[in-house]
């Protein structure tokens, strides 16, 4: 998996095009080299044996054929020019001097520079030596090559070659090796950063990103996201806090006022305007007090103070009395609640706020459906684990709002007629988060189906052994 994210990495991609520009400065560079190194030996031969024409031209010109003939010979016999080749032949190219034993074909231009293989008796067809000469047509008609033999130069170009070659695939495989390593580091790196972001998601603002303690950037980066995720815990749990005790704090004085309304509803002589105002008082006060409850619940869940009450329970009895609970709220509407699958569901948990989490999705499913809708709660076993489904064919919610609802107080209806304190899908979300489960939504096609799902039980029997 790391493997494929590294090919797919871009870094790896600009490691790859900062490798080919590279690559092809260094081949720019080493065929200048290359070039210039060869261009030098071949002038330094070159040299050579036009000193050697030179001087037999003079010869040639102060004393004649036969003088030239003669330090021809000489040249031959006393190796002035090491590996030298020499002709000279008349105009119908008959050999006259040298030691190469007739004209090359290579070389049938009257004047000028080439290359051949010496055709000389004492060399196997095989080995015969490659020669560069320089051909000149004297003014009697005759023709004079001077040659020297170049394998050395050819050797060593060949050489040269062979090493830049080389030396431009190892640097090529160390690049790309180098390459993917570092990418390879740095995509381990952001992964890291990938992984820790997507456990904040799920699981809060409690985890953060591991320092592997080489003090580089990638190190100072990750101290530096630690540094601000405990900034960000830190300010939420201030703002947590300030909505607990508020909540909290409010419970008791609006309990009391709650005690003195139900003292003066029952009073004797109380009109009925007056009873019909301390009524509807009363309501409104229980509606507060409710939501400041779940306000408690919910910051009690989700500092895990009640999960000293996890045991195995059973998901389809939970379900069927929900459905027991919820059904006369769906006949009122016209509809119908039914619960199916299997008998016996088990997963660990605690009891009690599981069944107010179905109760809230049941709820919610009533509620917001369509009158004379179809709710269903279906238990059952999935791959991996359990999960409950709640479903209904009523409106549904938009998918960009989804991953809204389970914020406190986040409600879809803006003028808020509808009763309710959007509260109830964010005490699901930490129930869920409190089992390891996993809340999704998606269309029901018409309406809308919410899944519950819970780990495999040996993942809750180790959830169990931790808690």
């Amino acid at each position: 998996m790391l493997l494929a994210k590294t090919l797919r990495s871009s870094t790896l991609r600009l490691a790859l095009l900062a490798i080919a520009i590279f690559g092809a400065t260094v081949i720019g560079l080493f065929s200048y080299v290359y070039g210039s190194t060869a261009s030098f030996v071949r002038s330094r031969a070159d040299g050579a044996i036009t000193a050697e024409q030179e001087g037999l031209l003079r010869t040639y010109q102060s004393a004649g054929r036969p003088r030239l003939i003669a330090a021809i010979e000489q040249r031959i016999a006393e190796q002035r020019l090491a590996g030298g080749q020499y002709l000279l032949a008349d105009a119908a190219g008959a050999r006259l001097a040298g030691n190469l034993a007739g004209w090359p074909p290579a070389l049938a231009e009257a004047s000028g520079w080439g290359t051949f293989s010496a055709p000389e008796r004492a060399y196997p067809a095989d080995k015969a030596p490659l020669v560069r000469a320089a051909v000149t047509t004297l003014s009697d008609g005759s023709r004079l090559l001077v040659g020297h033999a170049v394998d050395d130069l050819e050797t060593f170009t060949r050489t040269i070659e062979t090493a830049l070659l080389l030396s431009l695939v190892l640097i090529f495989v160390l690049a790309a090796v180098a390459s993917i390593s570092v990418t390879r580091r740095t995509v381990g790196r952001i992964e890291a950063i990938n992984a820790t972001s997507r456990a904040i998601m799920q699981r809060g603002l409690g985890e953060r990103i591991p320092l592997r303690g080489s003090r580089d950037e990638w190190d100072h980066l990750a101290a530096n996201l630690n540094s601000m995720l405990d900034r960000i815990e830190g300010l939420m749990a201030q703002v947590k806090q300030v909505t607990d005790n508020v909540a909290h704090d409010l419970r008791t004085p609006l309990a009391r006022m709650r005690g003195r309304l139900e003292k003066a509803y029952s009073a004797q002589g109380a009109t009925e305007r007056e009873h019909a105002l301390i009524g509807d008082t009363l309501a409104d006060l229980d509606g507060v007090l409710r939501m400041f409850s779940s306000l408690t619940r919910i910051s009690q869940i989700e500092a895990n103070e009640r999960t000293d009450t996890a045991r195995p329970v059973n998901l389809s009895e939970i379900a069927r009395e929900v459905t027991e609970l919820f059904d006369a709220a769906a006949e009122d509407k016209g509809g119908r609640l039914a619960v199916t699958g299997s008998d016996s569901v088990r997963v660990l948990g605690d009891r009690d706020l599981l069944f107010d989490a179905l109760a809230n999705l049941v709820d919610n499913a009533i509620k917001h459906g369509r009158s004379g809708g179809h709710v269903t709660v279906a238990v059952s076993r999935c791959t991996g684990g359990s999960e409950v489904c709640v479903a209904d064919d009523g409106p549904g919610i938009p998918a960009e709002e989804r991953e809204h609802v389970f914020k406190r107080f986040y409600r879809l209806e803006r003028s808020r007629r509808t009763p309710g304190n959007g509260l109830g899908l964010s005490l699901v979300a930490a129930v869920a988060r409190l089992h390891g489960a996993h809340v999704e939504m998606e269309d029901n096609a018409p309406g809308l189906r919410v899944r519950l799902r819970f780990p495999a039980a040996p993942a809750a029997d180790a959830a169990s052994t931790v808690m």
